[in-house]
């Protein structure tokens, strides 16, 4: 394997660490200030932090014009108002539940994308299917109360995931017309006016709350947006398909450490083989169409890595 190859799959497991442990931001920054305002104020540091990039991307000569141009603009925006339904209802989600099925249950978006892709014309096979029969299995055993209901912290989460898979379809239709980084500056944008503007409307807003919630809000905005943003950019040029695959899905896995080791939350014997189950259907759900792929199609198939923070 070429060194670059190591090198993207450095890079993915950096990416799913930060953006894993980012769900414990999330958390900590909703104990000073509300979701929207947390939420308005990440993505907007976070579109500074991409802004240079921006300047600093080269257009080839009379393409600069056209990079901005009013149909790269019309699809960030209807991006960046998938963006802002899922991150928020992600956000709501974890008033009402752990960190741990946050973060388990928005990694079901990797299931859903071949899923939703039905109605568009994508293929999904047997490996799909068994993946997400197995995922919902493990949600039901890690979601599902003692009076058999599920957590509406978790429906928020699985609603969001269902969003997630819809940003993701709809990146993979941009990303091969339009700069990627221009579009991700454009949906953060969107991302942040809207969160805001919600802010203000539903939520109190004291700059001593902000100041407190600051270190959560820059580790949201800086970290997960913005530098994690910029790594999985680089690592997709050289990513290998399968193994993107398995790196971003230990997000799931690093969010649960995170909540553990920061937060202290613990699961049952039945919630641990729910996310094992999950987990473990994520994988099938990702390999097994890429190995049947890559059995019928020698050369090797490269995938664009997609990420939900």
């Amino acid at each position: 394997m070429k060194s670059s190859a190591y090198r993207a799959d450095l890079l993915m497991l950096v990416t799913a660490l930060i953006w894993g442990s980012t769900f414990v931001a999330q958390s900590k920054g909703m104990e000073h200030i509300g979701p929207f305002l947390y939420t308005g104020l990440r993505f907007l540091l976070g579109a500074l932090a991409v802004l240079p990039l921006v300047l600093l991307a080269r257009a080839p000569d009379g393409a600069a014009r056209r990079r901005f141009s009013r149909p790269m603009l019309l699809g960030s925006l209807v991006l960046g108002l998938v963006l802002t339904l899922g991150i928020n209802l992600q956000q709501l989600g974890l008033l009402f539940t752990t960190v741990t099925n946050s973060g388990f249950i928005t990694g079901l978006y990797v299931i859903l994308v071949p899923i939703f892709g039905l109605f568009i014309g994508m293929r999904t096979g047997a490996g799909t299917w068994g993946g997400a029969a197995l995922a919902f299995i493990g949600m039901l055993l890690l979601s599902v109360n003692a009076d058999y209901s599920i957590a509406r912290g978790d429906w928020l989460q699985l609603t969001g995931a269902a969003c997630w898979a819809i940003h993701v379809l709809l990146v993979g239709a941009l990303a091969s017309r339009y700069d990627p980084v221009r579009v991700a500056f454009c949906q953060f944008v969107v991302c942040a006016v809207i969160s805001l503007l919600l802010a203000v409307i539903f939520e109190p807003i004291v700059w001593e709350s902000i100041v407190l919630a600051g270190p959560a809000i820059l580790y949201g905005g800086l970290l997960a947006v913005g530098i994690g943003f910029t790594l999985q950019v680089v690592a997709q040029r050289d990513a290998i398909a399968s193994h993107a695959a398995v790196i971003l899905s230990l997000e799931a896995v690093f969010a649960a450490l995170a909540g553990w080791l920061i937060l202290g939350e613990t699961l049952s014997v039945r919630g641990f083989i729910g996310c094992s189950m999950m987990l473990a259907g994520m994988l099938i759900a990702q390999l097994v169409p890429l190995y049947l792929e890559r059995r019928r199609l020698p050369v090797p198939v490269q995938q664009e890595p997609a990420g939900h923070h």
